[in-house]
């Protein structure tokens, strides 16, 4: 064990600690036991309870029988929960930053986009939920004779799956705007970083949610995953697309819905007149954070030939200037891939590239010295078809470069892809930056800035197009999805059907004459 590991591993055994995951587990269903290990070293962080279909099932009625009573309770006094949370994950956001780097791997600062996207959720939530979640009235079928209001039902109890890559964001920050809807939640975390989940569901019932409104449950995904859609109302999903297919017909089958947030491609055009120091720093952020494991994170560059050597200079000088390491603490860029597989499929799409003739501008190399699943931060050129790299998602800390001539053929590259979730145009000219960002057939783009202004605008909805998903978190779409609408309308007065003596043909002629009135005097 390089020192590297050896220090991480006293870092690991310092913070989890057996009273800690005793607490962060008590209430968890799991008749066997599984374990989550940490990428620094590769070694066993902590055992865990480990859901049976049994457990699944338990899990299940214990959130159905919460549900109603907190259902009923006034949204503001949900909306308090979500408002008490934020104030105690900022005031003890060190204790999850090191279970975040723990478990996952990454740098400090990139766990801290974490901690920022959950609180931003939170407070948006907690403030816009109870005037989102009212009932509205609406112009009846008749003005003055039909009186309408929409009503807003939870579903009951959502099932919630979660990745690895940002335990903290894709599980509480995925779950505030359900439960403030009045579900309850059952959640599966992937299994190797479950303790930032239950650290999270931990702070939440700390700050007022009953204790089985959020239930947890453990196990691997092929056999949990299935049995969450079989007993939940509604389901929400984050990661591969492949597992997203099989989740969207599962639930399609049950006539349930669901919301997917799946795989991308994303691209960063850089246009000739960008500002070439700010456009090479941000690309830096969009390719490398949380070493590339992010589903909005830049895997291809398309940068203007004329300015791609000058471009790349800078890009290629800042990207061998990154720090890699272990540390809980600032100070280091870039931490660890998450896992063997990660960390295989990165040097087979290097690999594979180079292959093929592309040209590795820095980088490349795997790094046990720093840990088992370390790798540098590594840019590709002359990368075209039919190379993985064009193509697939690498979710790690890879980027393809690509120049382009024209216009035309930057928009064409970048939508040559199934994907559809997250783009970056960089541009002095903010009007020619808009003109192009709404020809990228894709969910969020974000001009000067790779993910994290479109990310972090969380009044807007955020998802993706094609094989990059169905549904929107964020905004009144990311709350909403988690309700049923209903319409109840009253009848005054006046049926809707002949009546006072009138026929049926002088009934219609009165109504024609009705839809015409109304459409000139501009009733909606």
């Amino acid at each position: 064990m390089t020192t590297a590991q050896s220090d991480a591993g006293e870092a690991a055994a310092r913070v989890v600690t057996d009273a800690l995951v005793a607490s962060l587990t008590r209430g968890v269903e799991g008749g066997k036991r599984t374990a989550c290990h940490c990428p620094f070293t590769g070694e066993r962080l902590a055992e865990l309870p480990e859901a049976t279909p049994e457990d699944v099932a338990a899990a299940f009625e214990r959130a159905r029988a919460a549900q109603p009573a907190w259902a009923a309770r006034p949204v503001r006094e949900r909306a308090r929960v979500a408002l008490r949370f934020h104030d105690l994950l900022l005031r003890r956001q060190s204790e999850v930053l090191d279970l975040v780097q723990l478990e996952t791997g990454k740098s400090r600062l990139s766990a801290h986009e974490e901690v920022q996207s959950v609180a931003m959720a939170a407070r948006h939530y907690g403030r816009t939920a109870p005037g989102r979640l009212r009932a509205r009235r609406h112009l009846g079928a008749i003005p003055f004779l039909t009186q309408v209001r929409e009503i807003r039902h939870p579903h009951g109890v959502v099932g919630h799956i979660a990745p690895w890559n940002y335990p903290l964001e894709l599980t509480a920050g995925d779950v505030l705007p359900a439960l403030l809807a009045g579900n309850a939640v059952v959640m599966k975390p992937d299994t190797e970083t479950a303790l930032t989940a239950l650290w999270a569901r931990r702070l939440l019932i700390e700050a007022g949610l009953p204790e089985d409104v959020l239930t947890v449950v453990l196990g691997e995904g092929p056999v949990v995953g299935p049995l969450l859609v079989e007993y939940a109302d509604f389901v929400t999903f984050t990661g591969s697309t492949r597992t997203g297919r099989e989740v969207a017909q599962r639930a399609a089958a049950r006539l349930i819905g669901s919301s997917l947030e799946l795989g991308g491609k994303n691209a960063m055009l850089v246009l000739r007149d960008a500002d070439l120091e700010r456009a090479a720093e941000g690309a830096v952020r969009a390719c490398f954070s949380s070493t590339g494991q992010l589903c909005v994170s830049v895997e291809r560059l398309l940068v203007d030939a004329s300015v791609a050597d000058d471009f790349l200079a800078r890009f290629v000088a800042r990207v061998e200037a990154l720090r890699l390491g272990s540390a809980l603490d600032y100070g280091v860029d870039v931490g660890s891939l998450s896992s063997a597989a990660q960390l295989a499929t990165v040097t087979q799409h290097i690999e594979d590239a180079v292959a093929l003739g592309a040209t590795v501008l820095t980088g490349g190399r795997h790094r046990p010295d720093l840990g088992p699943y370390f790798h540098e931060p590594t840019v590709l050129a002359d990368v075209a078809p039919p190379m993985r790299v064009c193509a697939e998602e690498t979710f790690g800390p890879v980027v393809a470069v690509r120049r382009f001539a024209t216009e035309e053929e930057a928009v064409a590259s970048a939508n040559d892809t199934r994907f559809g979730l997250n783009a970056s145009v960089w541009s002095r000219d903010a009007r020619r930056a808009r003109r192009i960002a709404a020809r990228l057939r894709c969910g969020t783009v974000n001009i000067n800035e790779g993910y994290a202004a479109a990310y972090g605008s969380v009044r807007a909805p955020m998802g993706g197009m094609g094989d990059s998903g169905l549904g929107r978190r964020h905004g009144a779409e990311g709350l909403l999805k988690y309700t049923e609408p209903q319409t109840v309308a009253r009848q005054r007065l006046l049926p809707l059907g002949p009546s006072h003596g009138l026929d049926d043909r002088r009934y219609t002629a009165l109504i024609s004459r009705s839809l015409r009135a109304m459409k000139s005097l501009g009733v909606r």
